[in-house]
């Protein structure tokens, strides 16, 4: 194994994404960054880092980004870790086929296509690590985040096939599932929510402003949030681990529904799910 392992890192203009960046930077790995604006890759070129244009919604970008990365690196690429996504609340019913697609182009579509042109080269040095940054919502839904929860569903059912297809070829799939964690997921978020979601004709109006209220106030973090180093941290272990875990909790709220998971009736996991979530006073 190359002393210098080069990572490419999607989803690096904040929070966990230029978190990964820069610490697995610090821990010796030759890091491409990318990031959808020329802002941010702008800004992750000031920090000192390798960075690419990435737009996840468009292959074009995608084989660019791929293409630029493989030169970078000779052609030996040793992980990917496949962190960009953003979350579209808003209740199933209220969402529209053209927002539900989009959630999908960036948080599987975009994702899968660029993990498919990384493996040819992870196969040909008979190595190579994928490192799908998941979620708890990819584990148990909860109400009024269908479209992330149904695109993180997705993206768990394609790793795990992927890491029974690449068997024996020494490339390793993991996924980490992140609960709360310090980042701009959630004014991301709203801004997704408010550009998609028809508050006033729907049937979920009054829950809706309360939330939003609630949100664009002064409320705090959720509990059990821990910084974007809890994430960096598991990152770390699947990428230089002989033995790569296939899941990585994050939080202790994605420990808990995941043993409640199977523990629990469905019904009785319901229960828990409702009332965890947002939901009408």
């Amino acid at each position: 194994m190359d002393d210098k392992r080069t990572v490419l890192i999607t989803g690096c203009s904040s929070g966990i994404g230029r978190c990964l960046a820069k610490g697995l930077t610090r821990r010796g790995f030759e890091v491409i960054a990318t990031a959808r604006k020329a802002s941010d890759v702008d800004a992750l070129h000031r920090d000192g880092l390798d960075s690419l244009p990435l737009d996840l919604r468009d292959s074009t970008s995608i084989r660019a980004a791929v293409d630029a990365a493989l030169e970078r690196s000779g052609g030996a690429l040793y992980g990917l870790v496949n962190n960009g996504a953003y979350g579209q609340p808003g209740a199933v019913e209220d969402l529209s086929r053209e927002v539900l697609r989009e959630q999908f182009e960036t948080n599987l579509f975009g994702t899968q296509e660029l993990t498919n042109l990384v493996l040819p080269a992870m196969r040909a040095h008979g190595e190579g690590r994928i490192v799908q940054i998941s979620s708890i919502l990819g584990l148990v839904p909860l109400a009024y985040r269908g479209a992330y929860s149904a695109s993180k569903f997705a993206l768990e059912a394609l790793s795990d096939t992927m890491r029974l297809e690449l068997r024996g070829s020494g490339i390793h799939v993991s996924l980490v599932e992140p609960g709360p964690i310090v980042s701009r997921f959630r004014e991301n978020a709203l801004d997704a929510f408010r550009s998609h979601i028809d508050l006033e004709n729907s049937a979920h109006r009054d829950l809706y402003r309360a939330v939003l209220n609630r949100l664009e106030g002064n409320a705090g973090r959720m509990p059990f949030t821990l910084p974007p180093e809890a994430v960096l941290k598991r990152v770390i272990h699947a990428l230089n681990s002989a033995h790569p875990k296939i899941r990585y909790p994050v939080t202790t709220p994605t420990y808990l529904f995941a043993f409640l998971r199977r523990l629990l009736p469905a019904r009785w996991l319901d229960a828990i799910a409702y009332a965890a979530g947002d939901r009408p006073e």
